[in-house]
């Protein structure tokens, strides 16, 4: 194998941060260029990475202090869960025994109390690395 072409990920998913696609696409071609010794290709790659991002999600994982109004109890998340999931198609030309088409995801567990808009990004990027290693390694530990 000398050449990789990743497509870039659109997201898909219901709810988004505008900079997902691109930061993930341009995370998952900095690692298979800089870590594997492929070069990347426009026209007829060895390997082909494409796929999407279907899910981006923050849940509340862990109940907190409950407070009562007029209108009865408030409970707040103690935790909040940031999950993303990414759908992957890869090909690889010289043996096609090696394709696939799987479904990868991963979490982040942050504190409620901190600022949403101030740590997103920095969770989005270990969700976004995580899920690259899985990806990375399930296609390089067929060489």
């Amino acid at each position: 194998m000398k050449t990789v072409k990743i497509n870039p990920f659109p997201n898909n998913a219901a709810n988004n941060l505008p900079s997902l696609s691109q930061d993930f696409t341009v995370a998952l071609q900095n690692r298979f260029l800089q870590r594997s010794g492929l070069k990347g290709a426009v026209e007829n790659p060895d390997l082909l990475i494409e796929g999407e991002i279907t899910d981006y999600n923050i849940t509340p994982t862990s109940v907190g202090a409950s407070t009562t109004t007029t209108t009865g109890n408030i409970i707040q998340a103690q935790q909040n869960k940031l999950t993303i999931t990414i759908k992957v198609h890869y090909e690889n030309i010289k043996d096609p025994t090696l394709n696939f088409d799987r479904t990868y995801s991963d979490e982040a567990v942050f504190n409620s109390d901190l600022d949403l808009n101030t740590i997103e990004t920095a969770q989005v990027k270990i969700v976004n690395e995580r899920i690259i290693n899985k990806i990375f390694n399930d296609i390089v530990a067929n060489w």
